[in-house]
């Protein structure tokens, strides 16, 4: 069978009445919306529902299905320890979506009491899950539920696993309705959670609009800047939930939209048409991004072509290469080199020295390339699976230079160095999201482990960037 219906549902606590009492009536539309979402999934007669949700344990560089069953969870974090949730797990899907990701080069983790236990994760289901679930339950239905947390993956990788998801529920014959958790803007209003800003409403009319005009690709192209300064947590559950209709024409039904406390609620539906081939888009996707990274290795600059072939023969043959005999007068100076590499537009390595430590740049840059493609203790080692996927940049960098305060920053032409006794952290310069020198510093605070209120000594130092 596979995936039978989509819903888009929010997940405020306050719209449960053990949780909002008479505060919830400010929210009427979404609650009656929440409630005719319960009978649409009730008619739609499941035999799993897999949700997805923001609030779960969420990875940078993978995606947790639980493999856990019985599920369990409560609200009483909200104030309701007696709304309680028991429902099973269907394993066997669990365990083939995150087999058949993985195979496809789309990181998943299986979601278990090992995990839960390396991590400190918590496996009660959390208010992403249980908010929904309540209506769910309330409308009777009781078949088992598959939550899956969502990673900071690229929108393409995430769009990805969503097809993983319908290949493997139409392959198992299973029932299914795909339930995708998340809000909107929380900067709707000047008394919202994150504060109110204009692009909170510009984010919400255009997800909407996109959605009704089923401009999936669009949804994929948006802005990042407009979805972080919207301050959204719904976006890349969305986007799951769209790759499970992968290949098929759907139609998009809007149940309710509101902003009451500051926040989008939309709850809508998703019914799922006939193939089309003008909707394969991931397809369309893996030609797309292969185009785009041959374009950009015809164009690469020398210094970051050394830092691909030093990763890629590294990888694929465990060998260490050679400068070029012939070096360049270029390739013959000293300076600190970071190399930064990413995948899909999200970073995968990035390590580099401040000042050389090697005798001249060809080998900064090989000794630097390696390090950030297995070395950089945030990811996994690149596979050799990965690389014709991977972009790379570097950054030669000039001596840093003492600064007596932050107005002496600007992040795009200066990079920072914070430091406080024996620890420092640095931030590189033009990087993305980050406008304000204030922002830069704190980032580099934080990399460093520096304590707010700690005193701090800045040092600013300028790049020259080579793709």
């Amino acid at each position: 069978m596979g995936i039978v219906k989509g819903i888009i549902a929010p997940h405020p606590p306050i719209i449960v009445p053990e949780v909002g009492g008479s505060r919830r009536e400010k929210a009427q539309q979404t609650v009656q919306a929440m409630e005719e979402a319960a009978d649409i999934i009730k008619q739609a007669d499941p035999e799993l529902i897999i949700i997805t949700t923001p609030h779960g344990a969420v990875f940078r560089d993978a995606l947790a299905v639980s493999v856990l069953s019985p599920l369990a969870g409560n609200l009483a974090a909200f104030g309701a320890k007696e709304v309680n949730f028991h429902y099973s797990n269907d394993i066997q899907v669990a365990e083939e979506i995150i087999r058949r990701s993985n195979q496809k080069g789309i990181p998943a983790v299986a979601l278990g009491t090992g995990l839960a236990r390396e991590y400190r994760i918590s496996l009660k289901l959390d208010h992403g899950v249980t908010v929904p679930l309540y209506f769910i339950q309330k409308a009777g239905v009781t078949c088992p539920i598959l939550p899956i947390s969502m990673g900071f993956l690229s929108f393409e990788e995430l769009y990805q696993f969503g097809a993983v998801i319908k290949e493997v529920t139409e392959m198992m014959n299973r029932r299914v309705v795909f339930l995708a958790s998340g809000d909107l803007s929380h900067r709707l209003t000047k008394d919202a959670p994150a504060g109110y800003h204009p692009k909170g409403k510009e984010y919400d009319a255009l997800l909407i609009d996109l959605l009704v005009k089923k401009q999936v690709e669009d949804i994929l192209k948006i802005d990042p800047a407009l979805v972080e300064t919207a301050g959204e947590c719904g976006l890349r559950s969305f986007i799951m939930m769209l790759g499970s209709f992968d290949g098929y024409d759907f139609e998009f039904r809007l149940l309710s939209y509101e902003g009451p406390f500051g926040v989008g609620y939309l709850v809508g539906e998703i019914n799922p048409g006939e193939p089309s081939p003008d909707r394969m888009i991931v397809k369309k996707i893996f030609q797309e991004r292969q185009g785009r990274i041959e374009e950009r290795r015809k164009q690469e600059s020398p210094p970051v072509a050394l830092a691909r072939r030093a990763l890629e023969a590294y990888v694929t043959e465990g060998k260490i290469i050679e400068p070029p005999k012939e070096l360049s007068d270029f390739f013959l100076k000293r300076a600190g080199i970071f190399v930064s590499i990413k995948k899909h537009g999200q970073l995968r390595g990035c390590i580099g020295t401040v000042e050389p430590t090697q005798e001249n740049l060809a080998l900064e840059i090989i000794h630097n390339a390696l390090s950030a493609g297995t070395r950089d203790p945030r990811f996994n080692p690149v596979s050799p699976d990965e690389l014709n996927e991977l972009t790379y940049s570097v950054d030669m960098l000039y001596p840093p230079e003492p600064i007596s305060g932050i107005d002496e920053l600007d992040p795009q032409k200066y990079g920072v160095i914070v430091r406080s006794g024996t620890k420092s952290g640095l931030l590189l310069p033009m990087l993305e999201g980050i406008d304000t020198p204030r922002e830069q510093v704190e980032i580099a605070r934080q990399k460093a482990g520096i304590r707010p209120g700690e005193s701090v000594k800045l040092s600013r130092f300028e790049v020259v960037r080579y793709y």
